[in-house]
């Protein structure tokens, strides 16, 4: 299932990326312009000055910057989409096509579900009542060389709060599933990124053993969109 970008994107230069939400970038034809970056991580691997990337030109009234970095080649031949938005988008239609095959079969999908006052907004909720699950989904886009990528990509306080939740329901009866979205061409495999937030890895590998089912699923980017491949596996030892 290919995901289109609404707009053709343009080819680009990154010059630098800075202040976490700004991209400075020079286009084909010379002109340099700020746009914005759609990423509260580190970007580590995936925001190297000269790197070649791909954007969205579009100006909306009240938008003070011209367009959004989508895409990254990382390395030659792999792409990177550091929109991590995007993979909401990309899950949720994977969920609705029964793609997602762990999780196929089961009827109606709600986004953005808190489940108890003062809980962390999760990102799906599928079915309803004993049979449904609860989706949290995370963008990973960090790979380390060899097909080997890794979650998270700076230290996600937000993350490990995800993980305590998730295993809390887990330990209640409510079925819980984690799913990293994978959207790095490069990517064949998942681990816990234990040297950057150990505390993560610890919470991960403690969720699995309470029951909540760790998924990693494969999105290919081009420039044409984001390709839904298929699973990964995703490796919790420490």
């Amino acid at each position: 299932m290919l995901i289109p970008f609404a707009r053709e994107l343009q080819e680009a230069t990154l010059l630098r990326r800075y202040k976490r939400f700004l991209a400075d970038v020079r286009l084909a034809d010379g002109h340099e312009l700020t746009l914005h970056c759609p990423n509260t991580g580190s970007m580590l691997n995936c925001a190297e000055p000269g790197s070649r990337v791909w954007v969205d030109l579009h100006q909306r009234p009240g938008r003070k910057l011209p367009g959004t970095w989508e895409l990254v080649e990382t390395v030659p031949g792999e792409l990177a989409c550091v929109h991590s938005a995007r993979a909401n988008a990309v899950v949720a239609a994977g969920l609705e096509a029964g793609l997602i095959t762990p999780l196929a079969g089961i009827q109606g999908v709600r986004r953005e579900v808190t489940l108890a006052a003062g809980g962390s907004r999760f990102d799906f909720l599928l079915g309803e009542g004993e049979d449904s699950w609860v989706v949290e989904v995370k963008s990973v886009t960090l790979a380390l060389g060899g097909g080997q990528g890794a979650f998270p990509d700076a230290v996600s306080l937000r993350g490990q709060k995800h993980l305590r939740e998730l295993i809390g329901l887990a330990q209640s009866g409510q079925r819980s599933c984690l799913l990293f979205c994978v959207m790095h061409s490069g990517i064949r495999r998942v681990r816990p990124a234990d040297e950057i937030d150990p505390v993560y890895g610890e919470l991960l590998r403690q969720a699995r053993a309470a029951g909540v089912l760790v998924l990693a699923w494969s999105v290919l980017p081009t420039p044409s969109g984001l390709q839904l491949a298929g699973e990964l596996a995703v490796d919790c030892q420490p």
